[in-house]
């Protein structure tokens, strides 16, 4: 078969190929990552970026329409440093194909040279031996090799054969993987989808792999807990994507900071997002009817989803076994929050963790997951919904910077900004030193970047994976401790672990405190052994224990 031109319905299907061929190869791919911590493997988060692009783009004939939907929803959902520079390739292919109907392989070709470059520039610090490398090297050997392919297979063809030959060169771009005996994990799963595109065209279908979620059909509710007894305070989730239209039976001109001040007397928790003449929505209201009836003054509905919150929210009591003390339909809404000089919002993960972020007066405080990585959607959300001069995104984990950064772009706040809390550990400390009653917003950021820089922090878990790096090795299921991006200790006894990683940590004679944030793995009965042994060899040092709940780390140690 020989493919001269790919229009939205066959690039629709090229992608689903290749996303089933990720997430066939998802396990893989995580085991290639340089830490044996399962905290957001490359291969899962990848797959949950395309799995939400392939969710917000429905089937279409003309190309340029399907590639911009893929493009909004992968940028939304994208997760932790992969996801988002998989995101940004596809943003490249789509604002190079964004007035084509359909693409011929010279076209195609063009798309992939203008994704590496998108990619590139979202990067602050750029690093060769990566997904980036190769996504590049494998554009850029493919030209060299064909000016005018003559058909997509011959062009996917010898772009999945260059890239095969880069990701096999990024140990020697890369050190850290030169010495793990590994490939890049980002550029293997982005060849992987690319290859599920390519397979798609030879007529080779992989099926929808059991770890990947459905696309189509969302999870059944249980109608049963709400019926005509219950009370209704959580009102509806509303998500739409409108197209404004220039019929003069529509309003215009569309002002988005007018619709948006019209949809706040409707509801809240409003994202508007504005791409051209498409506007995507979310909102909570009680009215529906009201938000449809302004909405249909602009335009029409692309798309359209509507679901009871309280349905939810009854659902999610029941999942928790709550205690008697209210039942589910007692609930209220919770009240709007007030204006505020700097509003902070946080991604943590543990019920512990998020109740600890509450009163430190953190205004959001977003769910990361058992794989503590949030979405940039997540992140735009709560930027949206934060009534303030100013905004702070502490990310909380290194995996969810590029996310966050990505979501503060898309939402054009100016005046919000992230800061570089790399862990739990720093965050907290980055609250603590907040000053929340004063009006002064750069002295306020600067108290919280002071308290970031004056933290270590300790990692303790259990090895997802047998490692090796740095002379330090260790088996599966083994206690490790890593400190400042490596892993410094490792034993079968947990106690061992965690005295001899702080005894690692740079000038810990002369610090005074350590919080250890407990996960669901720690043990709570060696913790007075962790205090009496910290106390025998630091006397000056004051240890405090909290239940984080997280998952993954069996403590978080911040030292200060």
């Amino acid at each position: 078969m020989s493919t001269r031109k790919i229009d939205g319905m066959l690039f629709e299907q090229m992608m689903r190929n290749g996303l089933n061929n990720l997430a066939a190869q998802e396990k893989t791919i995580n085991a290639l990552n340089v830490f044996p911590v399962a905290d957001g493997d490359t291969g899962t988060n990848m797959r949950l970026t395309l799995e939400s692009g392939i969710r917000c783009a429905r089937p279409t004939k003309l190309l340029c329409d399907y590639l911009k939907a893929l493009s909004s929803g992968m940028l939304l959902g994208a997760r932790g440093n992969s996801g988002v520079i998989l995101s940004q390739l596809f943003k490249g292919i789509y604002l190079e194909l964004s007035r084509s109907s359909a693409a011929a392989p010279v076209e195609m070709r063009n798309a992939f040279i203008r994704g590496y470059k998108v990619a590139y520039e979202s990067v602050i610090r750029p690093v060769e031996g990566t997904i980036l490398t190769v996504a590049r090297e494998g554009i850029e050997q493919t030209v060299r090799q064909m000016r005018h392919p003559a058909d997509l297979e011959t062009l996917l063809e010898a772009y999945l054969s260059s890239m095969s030959i880069s990701l096999a060169a990024t140990p020697d771009v890369l050190p850290v993987l030169k010495e793990m005996g590994v490939v890049d994990s980002g550029a293997k799963g982005y060849i992987a989808i690319v290859e599920g595109m390519y397979r798609w065209l030879k007529g080779e279908i992989f099926d929808q792999h059991p770890d990947s979620h459905s696309l189509d059909a969302p999870p059944q509710a249980d109608l049963s807990l709400f019926d005509e007894n219950s009370r209704f305070d959580q009102g509806y989730c509303m998500e739409f994507i409108l197209q404004l239209m220039r019929d003069p039976q529509y309003m215009a001109p569309f002002l988005q900071a007018d619709f948006i001040r019209a949809l706040e007397q409707r509801g809240n928790s409003l994202v508007v997002v504005q791409d051209g003449s498409r506007v995507k929505v979310h909102v909570h209201t009680k009215k529906p009817a009201s938000v449809i009836e302004y909405a249909q003054q602009y335009g029409e509905f692309l798309t359209f989803k509507l679901e009871n919150m309280q349905l939810q929210h009854n659902e999610y009591l029941r999942d928790q076994q709550a205690a008697p003390a209210a039942s589910a339909d007692t609930q209220t809404a919770p009240a709007p929050k007030p204006h505020k000089a700097l509003s902070v919002i946080a991604a943590v993960n543990g019920e512990g963790n998020r109740q600890t972020f509450t009163d430190l007066g953190c205004d959001f405080v977003i769910d990361g997951g058992a794989t503590m990585n949030a979405s940039s959607e997540e992140f735009l959300n709560a930027i949206r919904q934060a009534d303030a001069d100013a905004v702070v995104i502490l990310p909380d984990n290194a995996n969810m910077l590029l996310a966050a950064r990505q979501a503060v772009e898309l939402s054009g706040n100016t005046n919000a900004e992230v800061l570089e809390a790399k862990t739990l550990a720093e965050g907290y400390y980055a609250l603590a030193m907040d000053v929340p009653d004063s009006k002064d917003i750069d002295m306020r950021v600067a108290q919280m970047n002071s308290g970031i820089e004056s933290i270590e922090t300790l990692l303790i878990t259990a090895a997802a994976r047998a490692w090796e790096h740095n002379g330090v090795k260790c088996e599966e299921n083994e206690c490790i401790a890593l400190y400042r991006d490596e892993v410094i200790v490792h034993s079968r006894q947990p106690l061992d672990t965690v005295i001899r990683a702080l005894q690692r940590v740079e000038g810990i004679e002369d610090r005074e405190s350590c919080v250890f944030f407990r996960g669901k793995g720690g043990n709570v009965q060696l913790e007075q052994e962790i205090e009496r042994r910290v106390g025998e060899l630091f006397p000056m040092m004051e240890c405090s224990f909290l239940d984080g709940g997280q998952e993954i780390y069996d403590w978080i140690i911040g030292i200060m």
